[in-house]
């Protein structure tokens, strides 16, 4: 193993123990009426993966970007629970660290360059300087079966990111 790949496979490990951004979730509605009263839009979703049952519920929260921007939408928080393997686990906390705090379009397109490099079959070499830890799944898109461990959160982010943006 090289030691570029044993260094993702530590991140990978460390935030499956960590779990950053894992808390036990208040009601949504709950949440909604706290987030609406501080000028947020809060949306979550609840994705399994039925492969093998891991499952994660992902919540966004919305608030206006940069300097009042109201055309693109920052996210301002993201909190999540879950069950499953390592994969999925470390995907939902690298997620949250690396989704949290940026604009709408810039947490799309993101999303959007971590699913190309899965769904590469490990034809693109995933660039830290845009994913940061997130590049560490890099080598999961070798294993077809554990691509969808590693998009769950980010799929359930992006179903609430929709959601939340409706509102």
């Amino acid at each position: 193993m090289s030691d570029l790949q044993q260094l993702y496979q530590t991140i990978i490990l460390e935030h499956a123990k960590a779990r950053h951004g894992a808390v036990e979730l208040t009601p949504l509605a709950e949440a909604v009426a706290l987030g609406a009263a501080g000028g947020l839009r809060v949306a979550e979703s609840h994705q399994i993966n039925t492969t093998c049952g891991d499952e994660v519920t992902l919540r966004v929260s919305l608030g206006a970007g940069d300097a009042g921007d109201t055309t693109d939408s920052a996210v301002t928080d993201l909190v999540w629970t879950g069950e499953g393997c390592s994969i999925s686990q470390a995907s939902a906390s690298i997620l949250t660290d690396t989704l949290r705090g940026l604009s709408a379009t810039s947490a799309r397109a993101l999303l959007d360059n971590f699913r190309e490099m899965l769904r590469s079959r490990g034809k693109i070499e995933p660039d830290e300087e845009i994913l940061g830890d997130a590049a560490a799944f890099g080598g999961v898109s070798r294993y077809p079966a554990r691509v969808k461990c590693a998009m769950l959160p980010w799929v359930a982010f992006e179903a609430a990111l929709i959601e939340a943006e409706s509102h």
